[in-house]
């Protein structure tokens, strides 16, 4: 029996993802404040799915820049 392999998405801050160059700090935060890109909130800490915010910017689904 084989055993199937997930695709476990990468969760991390946004300042973390600010880091790796995807997007400015502030821009990242303001998108998620606007609700452009979905966050997980714990305590103080904004969290993302890197993984499927890289998704998005590579298909362009969801024009995260216009209003």
């Amino acid at each position: 029996m084989t055993q199937g392999t997930t695709n476990t998405p990468e969760i991390v801050t946004i300042r973390q993802a600010a880091k790796r160059k995807i997007l400015p700090e502030r821009t990242l935060r303001r998108l998620a404040h606007e609700g452009r890109i979905p966050i997980i909130q714990s305590g103080r800490t904004k969290y993302l799915n890197l993984t499927a915010l890289i998704e998005q910017l590579n298909s362009g689904a969801g024009d995260l820049w216009s209003k």
